[in-house]
C-alpha cells in the first residue's frame, strides 16, 4: 500500500508515519532522507542534487522525483511506502503520479492530519530539538542535555522557526501550497481522508488505520 501523508507543521505526521508503516508492513519514504542517501551514495541523481545543494539552490522537482522513483524501485519498498514530505505542490503530485504509474503502482490514499492553528502554535511552541541529532522533544527546556540513550553530547534548543509568529507564517504557506494539492487529488479520484489529529497518539493511529480499511 502506498499512501501520502499531509498535515500542518506539528500535526503529528512524524509521529504517525512509523506507526502506520509498521501496521501496514510498509516503509517510510521521506524526501529529505532519500535525498541525503542518494547524495551520500553518489548516485547519478544524487550528484545532480548535490550540485544544486552546494550552491544553495533548491533541488528541482524532476531530480527529487527521480530519486524517489529509484528508491521505490528497490526491494525495501516492495511492501509499500508511507510518503512523508514528498508532495507539497501540484506539480509534485503530478510527478509522483507519473512515477507510480511507471513503476506499475498506484496511490492508495492521501491522509490529511487535521488540527486547529492555535493548537499547532501551542504544540510547536513547546518543542525543542537536539542540536546534534535534531530529535524533537516536548515538555523539556532549552539547554538540557539530549535525553536519547546514546548520549550524543547534544543539547536541546528551540529553533527560530518554532516561535509563534514563525509558526503562523509556516501555516499560511502550508494553506497556500497544500490546499490546491488536496483539491487536485480529489479532482483526480484519489481517496482523501481527513484525520482528527487531536488526542492520544494511539487514538489518532486508530483513526488513520480506520480510514484505510
Amino acid at each position: 500500500m502506498d499512501i501520502v501523508l499531509f498535515g500542518k507543521p506539528g500535526a503529528g505526521k512524524g509521529t504517525q508515519a512509523p506507526r502506520l508503516a509498521e501496521a501496514l508492513g510498509a516503509q517510510i519514504l521521506a524526501t529529505g532522507d532519500v535525498l541525503r542517501a542518494a547524495v551520500k551514495e553518489g548516485t547519478t541523481r544524487g550528484l545532480q542534487a548535490k550540485s544544486y545543494m552546494d550552491r544553495g539552490a533548491l533541488v528541482p522537482d524532476d531530480v527529487i522525483l527521480g530519486i524517489v522513483k529509484e528508491a521505490l524501485a528497490t526491494p525495501k519498498y516492495a511492501g509499500g511506502a508511507v510518503l512523508d514530505g514528498v508532495v507539497r505542490t501540484v506539480p509534485q503530485a503530478e510527478g509522483l503520479e507519473r512515477v507510480l504509474c511507471e513503476l506499475g503502482r498506484r496511490l492508495d490514499a492521501v491522509l490529511v492530519f487535521d488540527i486547529e492553528d492555535d493548537e499547532i502554535v501551542r504544540r510547536i511552541g513547546g518543542r525543542v530539538v537536539c542540536d546534534v541529532c535534531q530529535t524533537p522533544f516536548m515538555g523539556r527546556e532549552p539547554g538540557e542535555p539530549c535525553p536519547k540513550p546514546e548520549r550524543d553530547g547534544g543539547h536541546l534548543v528551540r529553533r527560530k522557526d518554532d516561535e509563534p509568529e514563525a509558526v503562523r507564517n509556516r501555516l499560511s504557506v502550508y494553506r497556500d501550497q497544500t490546499l490546491p494539492v488536496l483539491a487536485w487529488y480529489e479532482q483526480h479520484g484519489a481517496k482523501v481522508c481527513e484525520i482528527d489529529a487531536v488526542g492520544a497518539v494511539d487514538d489518532v493511529t486508530r483513526r488513520a488505520l480506520g480510514c484505510l480499511s
